[in-house]
């Protein structure tokens, strides 16, 4: 009888398992619920935090490493009947931070993952590059500026399905600055890692700007979603902002700097406005606390004005 009482708790625990649909059903103390992380029998990358949900069916991950002591790289998804990426994502922390690095400087390479029937080619099959003439710069989504540390690294930033068409205006002007504005978050006191996920949208037709005639999508939109971990915990943000011709388009302060706060956002709204799920690996407690925060408060823990 002692026996018996001694094993009925496990039994019961063992009958609540089996009951449940899957892991993510049953609350059990100590484990975090997550009922939106990523599948990882295909990628098991895409179990890194810094992933989105992934849209499947006929997208694509690229994983980028160095087959060095630096690892994964940055990743893609890129989308095979748009012939264009949706998104690409990557740590920053003290083990990537620095280095002197030039840049590459041998153009915008095929990308080595991606069969040619995937991507842009003439009508004899072979692959060309859509940016070339078309009044649009290869904007970097992954930039070459934070993959310092590495040749390789750097090389792999300057692949064709890393790049989204952008305005020089736009691309050398007040995206580089938000760019420059997650480096300035990558230091050491700032963060212990931060997870960056960046793209344009290409998948609603009221966020596309134009479609260029070899077939290349012109985004309307673009958008960053970072999450900080640190000694404190977990924090998030985003970035939103259109696609514009012209720089006068883009508000500048008194010294003629770009003002980044009319674009920052919270993660659930830019889910809502992209229909992409982000930071999906964390625990929902987490997710919902850190995508959730009002943009007043999301300034101040980011240090924005």
């Amino acid at each position: 009888m002692k026996l018996l009482k001694a094993l009925l708790p496990l039994f019961t625990l063992l009958m609540l398992l089996a009951c449940s649909k899957d892991e993510n059903d049953a609350k059990l103390p100590g484990i975090a619920e997550n009922k939106n992380k990523n599948l990882t029998s295909v990628y098991p990358e895409a179990a890194r935090l810094e992933f989105p949900k992934l849209k499947g069916g006929q997208s694509l991950v690229l994983v980028h490493r160095t087959n060095d002591k630096y690892g994964v790289n940055f990743c893609t998804e890129w989308d095979t009947h748009k012939k264009s990426q949706r998104w690409s994502c990557y740590q920053m922390h003290d083990g990537n931070y620095g280095g002197n690095v030039g840049r590459y400087q041998e153009g915008y390479p095929y990308d080595d993952q991606l069969d040619y029937t995937n991507y842009f080619t003439m009508d004899d099959g072979t692959p060309f590059d859509p940016f070339w003439n078309s009044g649009y710069d290869h904007g970097h989504i992954c930039p070459s500026a934070d993959r310092q540390y590495s040749k390789e690294a750097n090389r792999q930033t300057f692949f064709l399905t890393n790049m989204q068409p952008q305005r020089n205006v736009f691309n050398a002007g007040v995206w580089a600055t938000m760019e420059q504005q997650v480096r300035n978050w990558n230091r050491g006191a700032f963060r212990d890692t931060l997870y960056v996920c960046k793209g344009g949208t290409i998948d609603r037709s009221d966020q596309i700007s134009r479609t260029l005639s070899n077939g290349l999508i012109v985004p309307k939109y673009f958008f960053m979603a970072v999450l900080c971990k640190n000694k404190s915990g977990y924090k998030a943000m985003a970035f939103w902002i259109e696609h514009k011709d012209k720089d006068s388009d883009y508000p500048k302060d008194n010294q003629g700097n770009y003002m980044l706060s009319p674009y920052v956002t919270n993660i659930r709204e830019l889910e809502t406005l992209t229909g992409i799920d982000f930071f999906c690996n964390l625990d929902d407690e987490t997710e919902n606390h850190v995508e959730t925060l009002g943009v007043e408060n999301i300034k101040s823990a980011w240090g924005l004005k």
